[in-house]
C-alpha cells in the first residue's frame, strides 16, 4: 500500500499555517505536519536538517518568515538569517530529500512605482530592509535548488493573527473617526484562498489535474504572483469592512505623508497574476467575496 504525500508546513501558528490546518481534513490524501516556530525555528540550521532527515517529507511549505517590517529596520541580521539565509538552507535540504518547496515571498520586493501590474520577471527594487531580505531568500532558494516555487503576495489578512482587517474591526468598536491611506494601492489576499492555492499546486505537481485526470506532472518551478482580485487603496479596504460589520465610523482619507513609518510602504502593490491562472488552473476570487468570508468568520 502506497503510503501518503507527507507536507510539512513550517511558520504554522501564523496567517497562512493556520488556514492551511483549517483545511488539512479536506486534503485526507495528504498527511500534514504543522511545526510552529517553537517546533522548528528555520534559522536553526541542525534542528531543520534533523526534521527532515526523520520525516522525509514530499512536500515543504514555508510560511516562516521574519515579518515586522519597521522593526527589521533595527534588526537587520535577523531579518537576513530567517528570511534569506534560512530560506537557503531550506531549499538545499530539500533538494537533498527530494522535497518540494513552496516558499511565500512578498510585493515588498518591489519598489512600488509601477503604474503597471508587477510581473515575476518585473525589475525588484526593495525600500526596506524585509523587502531586501525577503528577495535575498528568493535567489537563495533558486540558487540551491532549481525545482522551488515561490509565491509572491500583497496585503494578507485572515481571522487569525494581526492584520488589518482585524486592526480595522477593533478600532471601529472603539473610535468615532479614523484616518487612512488612500495614496497606496494594492491587491488584498485572503489567506484562506492563498491556503487553497497552494494545495492546489501541490495537487497540481501530484499530477491530478481539476478534472481529476492523471497528466503527467509539468516543470512548474520558479516565481509565480498570487492575491485576489481587484485593486483598490487602503481607504476602500476600510471602507468595505466598515460597510460588511454595520458600523458607523466616519473614514478620513489621508496621504502617506501624513503617517510617517520607518519603512516607506510601497505606493503600487499590484501583482500580475496570469502566469499562475495559466499554469495551475487557478481561478481568482474577488477580494470582496473573499473579504465577505473572512469577516463572516470573525464573527
Amino acid at each position: 500500500m502506497q503510503s501518503r504525500p507527507k507536507i510539512i508546513v513550517t511558520g504554522a501558528n501564523g496567517q497562512l499555517g493556520k488556514e492551511l490546518k483549517d483545511l488539512a481534513d479536506t486534503y485526507s490524501a495528504f498527511d500534514f505536519i504543522f511545526l510552529s516556530r517553537a517546533d522548528l525555528p528555520i534559522h536553526h540550521f541542525e534542528l531543520v536538517r534533523n526534521y527532515f532527515n526523520t520525516l522525509k517529507p514530499d512536500y515543504c511549505i514555508n510560511c516562516a518568515a521574519y515579518t515586522a517590517v519597521d522593526r527589521a529596520e533595527e534588526e537587520k541580521d535577523l531579518a537576513f538569517l530567517v528570511n534569506a539565509e534560512a530560506v537557503g538552507v531550506l531549499a538545499a535540504v530539500c533538494k537533498q530529500h527530494d522535497t518540494k518547496l513552496i516558499h511565500i515571498s512578498t510585493d515588498y520586493v518591489f519598489d512600488g512605482q509601477s503604474t503597471v501590474p508587477y510581473k515575476e520577471d518585473s525589475p525588484t527594487n526593495p525600500q526596506s530592509v524585509y523587502g531586501a531580505s525577503k528577495l535575498k531568500g528568493e535567489k537563495e532558494a533558486l540558487e540551491l535548488n532549481a525545482d522551488v516555487i515561490i509565491i509572491r503576495t500583497s496585503w494578507v489578512y485572515s481571522s487569525y493573527g494581526k492584520n488589518f482587517v482585524k486592526t480595522m474591526m477593533k478600532l471601529m468598536k472603539e473610535k468615532n473617526e479614523l484616518n487612512v491611506v488612500n495614496d497606496q494601492v494594492g491587491s488584498p489576499t485572503y489567506a484562506a484562498d492563498l491556503a487553497e492555492v497552494i494545495m492546489q499546486i501541490i495537487i497540481f505537481s501530484e499530477g491530478v489535474h481539476s478534472d481529476n485526470t492523471q497528466q503527467p506532472t509539468l516543470n512548474t518551478q520558479g516565481i509565480y504572483h498570487f492575491s485576489n482580485d481587484g485593486v483598490i487603496s487602503w481607504f476602500d479596504f476600510a471602507n468595505a469592512i466598515k460597510e460588511m460589520t454595520g458600523s458607523t465610523v466616519v473614514i478620513k482619507p489621508v496621504s502617506t505623508s501624513s503617517y510617517p513609518t520607518v519603512v516607506i510602504r510601497p505606493a503600487y502593490s499590484v501583482l500580475n497574476k496570469t502566469k499562475i491562472q495559466k499554469n495551475f488552473e487557478v481561478k481568482l476570487k474577488d477580494w470582496k467575496k473573499s473579504l465577505e468570508n473572512c469577516i463572516k468568520k470573525i464573527k
